[in-house]
């Protein structure tokens, strides 16, 4: 009788001591709850809850092993800056900076639902080594625009690859929006591409209408890829996008250096030509998709200016055909975009 009744204490014990571990909520668990699909809507933190990051992969390589077994509420700045120049020491400045967001997101995810009192990571600001702007190489020259135009018509490599090429600077959205495009993300008889907000820099749907230049090389690549998921699979890789390296490969192989043209080059590239020929700047700063400061604003302002947004992309390819063929160049404002493409065609005629 005593023995069954020591026995029963400790399994009262060890009972005890497992629901303790439960809950001393630790940071790994709480980072899987505030990932994506999981807790409620009013609980998560704004922002990017996913905790992977973009360029290191599974954030459990760089944050995690330090960090991800501790309790949530027993960790202080000095815990997190420790994590954070282990990553920092590598040279990954930027992978250092996304990972303490991510941080961020799980103590403030963590803080509004009991388990934590702050987010130590705000006591952090200044701590690791700035950013350094990097410019990326782009054409902005017509006459070099034009040559570039011919090259990539005559480019002769894979035509996924090519139809990459030839959207890049008809739609100059990231190099990581074009790659990873999907087929359900097109509507080609409308004419318009909507990128959802995951999948867009800061978060935020962004439409691209698409001119008859951009419609027609998905058209032509649709027979290869269309019943795939991503409009540009990739060479060696089963039903995957293609590598974020293969605009860039291309460029060189069409004699561009990395100093000359980048697949980032495509929208400085649109966004100093769009300018120069006076299109409405909120209207460029939009199909361009840079930050909106104003979250509230930001969520209703993807389709701004998007009756001009056509025309002006329209616009744009016209441009673009008017440098590859080499006719003459004219500053095409809102007013201009029908004369140039009325100039192709006789060009294309002749």
């Amino acid at each position: 009788m005593l023995h069954e009744s020591k026995w029963q204490a400790e399994s009262t014990r060890a009972s005890t001591v497992r629901r303790k571990r439960r809950q001393r909520s630790v940071v790994q668990r709480i980072a899987s709850k505030s990932s994506p699909g999981s807790g409620s809507r009013s609980t998560r933190p704004t922002g990017r809850l996913d905790i992977r990051s973009r360029s290191s992969g599974d954030w459990s390589a760089t944050s995690f092993p330090w960090l991800g077994t501790r309790p949530v509420d027993e960790i202080a700045a000095p815990d997190v800056l420790s994590a954070l120049r282990r990553i920092e020491s590598r040279g990954a400045i930027e992978t250092a900076h996304r990972a303490q967001q991510n941080c961020s997101q799980v103590f403030r995810y963590a803080v509004a639902t009991g388990r934590a009192h702050r987010d130590p990571t705000g006591d952090l600001r200044g701590a690791l080594t700035p950013v350094k702007e990097r410019h990326h190489a782009s054409i902005t020259d017509p006459k070099k625009v034009g040559e570039l135009m011919r090259a990539i018509a005559g480019y002769d490599g894979s035509p996924i690859t090519k139809c990459a090429l030839q959207l890049a600077p008809l739609t100059f959205v990231r190099p990581g929006e074009l790659r990873r495009a999907e087929w359900k993300e097109f509507d080609l008889e409308k004419a318009e591409w909507r990128i959802p907000a995951a999948r867009m820099k800061f978060r935020e749907q962004h439409i691209v209408p698409l001119s008859k230049q951009a419609v027609s090389p998905l058209k032509e690549v649709q027979p290869i890829t269309g019943s795939k998921q991503f409009v540009f699979t990739g060479a060696r890789t089963n039903g995957r996008s293609m590598s974020e390296n293969t605009v860039n490969a291309a460029l060189r192989r069409l004699g561009y250096s990395r100093d000359e043209m980048t697949g980032h080059g495509f929208k400085s590239m649109a966004s100093t030509l769009l300018n120069e020929q006076g299109w409405h700047r909120d209207a460029i700063e939009r199909q361009l998709a840079h930050s909106e400061r104003n979250a509230v604003r930001a969520a209703y302002n993807y389709a701004e200016h998007l009756p001009e947004r056509r025309r002006m992309m329209q616009a744009w390819a016209d441009y673009l055909d008017c440098l590859k063929t080499g006719a003459k160049v004219v500053k095409l404002s809102r007013v201009a975009w029908s004369d140039a493409r009325r100039r192709v065609e006789n060009a294309q005629i002749g």
